[in-house]
Order: structure tokens, then C-alpha cells, then sequence
């Protein structure tokens, strides 16, 4: 996974609805502008960053498609992460996010992968606490994972996920020339 970095932590704040869909409406009209394509590999968001994409006109040109891989096994036969890696680190940790992107972006055959893994709730999972999630871009030249500390409360976990790895992909464009 070479050319992946890892950011730091970011504290989710309050997210409503309008804000999914202006984060989702900058990505969609950044890529067409781009001419670039993208793909999701779900699973703590269990397809709402896919829903909050296709709901913004115009999308069809962009958006390849999206894998929900909830079952941990599916990370590894649907999305192409190292099952030696699953089994090492768990489900939610920054190289598999990174994994489900670049998974994600190859297999759907896009320029742009955008990943979700976490917990959301309402118990840690394997250890990690309720509101650890993972955002990670897996771009043409290379990718970005986020850590992220969203708190408690699946509902707002999950929204705050789907925005902050709009937001991740938003930033990882503005900083990429086409």
C-alpha cells in the first residue's frame, strides 16, 4: 500500500442531512469537472455513502459503483483485502481501510476509491471503542487514510463517517491536478 498516509484523529461534530448533501454534491460535480470516476467499499455505513452520491444529479457519468461488505469475510473475497491482514488487525484498522479502497477502486474499475470501516455502536467491537472509524481514498496516486473519534450514538457514527470521507476525498482532489 505504498503512497497511503495516514492523518490524524478528527472529532465528529454534530451532522445533519443538508451537510451529507452538499459534501456529496462537491465530490460528484469536482469529478465530473474532472472527468474522473469513483467507487465505495462500505461497512460501518452499510451503504449510505453510496446513497448520499447517487441521490445528486448528474452522477451517472461518475459514480462506477460500491461494495457493502458488513461480514468481515467479505472484506477479503468481495473487496480484495489480504485475509492475512484481516486476521492480523482486525476489521477496523487504517491499512484495511486503505485496503478497501484501493479493493474498491480495482475492482470497480475507477480512478477515485472511497472506504468506511468502524464501530458504530452500541459496543466496542474487538476492542475498539464505539466511534473509532476509519476513512481512506485510494486514489491515482496513491491514498489517504483518516482516523476518526466520532463519540457515541450508531445514527450519528455513521452520518458523521459518510461526511468525513466526502470531506477526505474533497481535500485529496483539491490537492491532485487531473
Amino acid at each position: 500500500m505504498g503512497g497511503v498516509g495516514v492523518g490524524g484523529a478528527v472529532n465528529g461534530a454534530d451532522v445533519g442531512g443538508a451537510e451529507v448533501g452538499s459534501a456529496a454534491a462537491a465530490v460528484v460535480h469536482r469529478l465530473a469537472e474532472r472527468h474522473e470516476t469513483l467507487a465505495t467499499v462500505e461497512s460501518l455505513t452499510g451503504g449510505s455513502l453510496a446513497a448520499s452520491i447517487v441521490n445528486i444529479a448528474g452522477v451517472s457519468g461518475v459514480y462506477r459503483g460500491g461494495l457493502v461488505v458488513y461480514a468481515t469475510e467479505l472484506k477479503a473475497t468481495l473487496a480484495g483485502v489480504p485475509a492475512d491482514l484481516l486476521s492480523e488487525r482486525g476489521p477496523v484498522d487504517p491499512e484495511v481501510a486503505a485496503a478497501l479502497a484501493e479493493g474498491g477502486r480495482q475492482r470497480c474499475g475507477a480512478d477515485w476509491g472511497l472506504a468506511t470501516t468502524g464501530v458504530a455502536g452500541p459496543e466496542p467491537q474487538d476492542g475498539k471503542p464505539v466511534g473509532l472509524v476509519y476513512v481512506a481514498v485510494a486514489g491515482p496516486n496513491g491514498g489517504e487514510v483518516r482516523q476518526l473519534d466520532l463519540g457515541e450514538g450508531r445514527d450519528h457514527v455513521r452520518a458523521a463517517a459518510v461526511v468525513e470521507a466526502l470531506r477526505l476525498l474533497t481535500e485529496r482532489l483539491a490537492a491532485t491536478t487531473s
